[in-house]
């Protein structure tokens, strides 16, 4: 019996390894705080007698412990929380709008589908968008007055040139940062190369939104003029995060699991890290985006990855890109629609307060994939 015992343990031990060297073995539960976009709403929160929102389920469920925790002690952070993620949702589909991956979502808990426990560079740049979503939401809340643990940037103040001045309020990103990095990446677990990707893709967005802050001044002077200008850090739209984000996407970097060696004096290991997959390549930087395996073509449907396919997709004839019909439905044709819109046109405005306008009929024709 214990020799039947020992066995097991050393198939499990076995297991375990296996799963760590490699990084892809069981499904993890990273982003699964991702679900609170479905259910983050005002129908679903409560005020007690202090005025703390309180989260009902099932939002509850979705959360671990400490990032139940991360949202009691901060009032009003649910809301920048949930707002980020619909934010960086929208983004990822404008961003993708035109490749075969278009970023596809569900009303599950599941936002992002079975990519996420894939390590390839659509996962990346989900992680990514997300903790800058989270990011750039907190950091603007606080600005705001909507949470009530933080407040502007107040740090930079006095003189900042010969005729301009700090003041105003400063988007405080470095909150946004702290809580981000607080929340979302507590729900990572393990050492593995997930682990490490999925932390390193994360930090990626947040210094995204950090990097491209942009100083805002406005004049001050007598009869419009611009003697002295007060001056504060603003954040920059979620836009331009969404497109330096697609740029590291193209370019992002396959990595492996390596470690530094072993220290003989301490006789403890330096710090896993990650190194590219080819030892000619330069290592990524802290913005870069990583990922360790291949992307599926996402030409067809597959219930193992939770590919959707491109069928049915409308495509653009004329176009060689990556939103063209040959490309966009990978070779297997297209067939071709028109319908008729009727759009409201030649609009007027009458004093006061009336707008008039005119039913406009046009033709469309569009393409779709077989």
């Amino acid at each position: 019996m214990r020799s039947l015992a020992l066995l097991l343990g050393v198939k499990a031990a076995c297991i375990l390894l296996v799963s760590s060297l490699s990084g892809t073995g069981a499904v993890n539960n990273s982003g699964r705080w991702w679900g609170i976009v479905n259910v983050a709403s005002s129908s679903n929160l409560l005020t007690n007698s202090k005025n703390v929102q309180l989260v009902l389920d099932p939002s509850l469920a979705l959360l671990s412990r400490r990032q139940r925790r991360l949202i009691r002690q901060n009032p009003g952070i649910l809301h920048a929380i949930a707002a980020g993620l619909h934010t960086a949702i929208k983004e990822c589909k404008w961003q993708f709008r035109n490749r075969r991956w278009n970023c596809p979502t569900t009303h599950s808990p599941a936002i992002f589908g079975k990519i996420v426990n894939r390590g390839c560079r659509e996962t990346a740049f989900v992680f990514a968008i997300t903790s800058a979503g989270v990011t750039h939401a907190v950091a603007r809340s606080c600005s705001e007055g909507a949470i009530e643990s933080c407040t502007c940037d107040y740090r930079r103040r006095g003189p900042g040139g010969p005729d301009w001045h700090w003041g105003g309020c400063s988007d405080n990103v470095d909150f946004g940062r702290m809580f981000s990095r607080e929340f979302v990446d507590s729900s990572e677990r393990g050492r593995d190369l997930r682990y490490l990707t999925n932390l390193h893709n994360n930090e990626a967005g947040r210094l995204t939104v950090s990097s491209e802050m942009r100083q805002e001044c406005k004049c001050h002077g007598m009869s419009g003029s611009c003697t002295v200008r007060t001056c504060w850090m603003r954040l920059p739209s979620f836009r331009t995060v969404g497109d330096f984000l697609k740029d590291r996407f193209d370019g992002a970097s396959r990595v492996v699991y390596a470690n530094k060696g072993s220290n003989r004096a301490s006789h403890r290991a330096d710090p896993r890290h990650l190194e590219p997959e080819n030892p000619a390549h330069k290592p990524p930087s802290a913005m870069d985006l990583v990922y360790f395996e291949k992307s599926p073509n996402f030409c067809s449907y597959s219930g193992k990855t939770g590919t959707l396919g491109t069928s049915g997709r409308t495509c653009n004839s004329s176009s060689p890109g990556l939103d063209g019909c040959e490309l966009l439905c990978c070779g297997r044709g297209f067939k071709t629609r028109t319908e008729s819109v009727t759009e409201r046109c030649h609009c007027t405005f009458h004093w006061c307060c009336h707008v008039s306008c005119l039913n406009c009929t046009s033709t469309r024709t569009l393409h779709q994939c077989l």
